[in-house]
């Protein structure tokens, strides 16, 4: 056997791609794979860390004199390679053909994808990173089918700068119930509301809108310090009667800004 096929056979045997070996020792994917189809051989610094990463010695590496353990089952890695670090861990343990858990984090775009997924880009059941999508996200780009949380969100409940989905909060928030600076939906709240059935807040446009300044077929004008008595009574129950047949938490939630 010679180099190229013991490269290729401990590369086959640890469970890696030759993207990920590459990005493992900071070269890229080509030079991988001409080292494997024998047109080019890695230099010095290179089959140190090969021989260092697959647990063999260098001269098994390059003249195959020595037996190879087998390699971890498991990847785990600590990398540091002209002083570029990079991290992954990838559970043994798979479930729809995805690891329960991966963790690929380090300089550049490494990309995660597991049940529980942690990377600069993240995909998996609950994801993690710069860029995250998952049932539930978290990421400063992040879309999640249930929750997602980050600078610029989408999903049913988005939290964010900027947020998009049907329950949203945030700086510029739009959804059917949102809540922000800027607010748009079926039933808002915030500092800038504009809404189909009712918006409250500082500057609101809506059939139903309560507000310091508010414009609609009906009005109802907070003052400076705030309704009390007969006319808090009065914006509570026009909330009521505008928000028939929906959940009673939307009432509840618009009812926090009349004061």
């Amino acid at each position: 056997m010679n180099f190229q096929e013991r490269l290729f056979d401990l590369r086959r045997q640890a469970g890696l791609s030759q993207e990920e070996l590459a990005n493992l020792l900071g070269v890229t994917r080509q030079a991988v794979q001409k080292w494997e189809a024998g047109t080019s051989r890695p230099d010095m610094d290179n089959l140190v860390s090969l021989a260092d990463y697959f647990k063999v010695s260098l001269d098994f590496l390059v003249t195959g004199k020595e037996a190879a353990p087998p390699p971890a089952p498991t990847v785990v890695n600590n990398y540091y390679h002209h002083h570029r670090w990079h991290y992954e861990y990838k559970s043994k343990r798979t479930l729809f053909g995805l690891p329960l858990v991966h963790i690929n984090c380090g300089p550049g775009i490494h990309w995660a994808r597991g049940i529980i997924a942690i990377g600069d880009i993240a995909t998996g059941l609950v994801a993690m990173g710069g860029i995250a999508v998952g049932l539930f996200s978290l990421g400063a780009l992040s879309l999640g089918l249930l929750l997602a949380l980050g600078a610029l969100t989408a999903g049913i409940i988005s939290i964010g700068g900027v947020a998009l989905g049907l329950f949203t909060l945030g700086g510029v928030a739009v959804g059917w119930l949102s809540v922000g600076g800027i607010s748009c939906g079926v039933y808002a709240a915030g500092g800038v509301v504009t809404a189909s059935k009712v918006a409250v807040g500082g500057t609101v446009s809506a059939p139903l809108a309560i507000g310091a300044a508010a414009e609609g077929a009906q009005t109802i004008l907070i003052p400076l310090e705030g309704l009390k008595g007969a006319e808090l009574d009065a914006a509570r129950t026009a909330i009521d009667a505008a928000c028939t047949g929906v959940p009673g938490f939307v009432p509840w939630l618009l009812k926090l800004f009349l004061r």
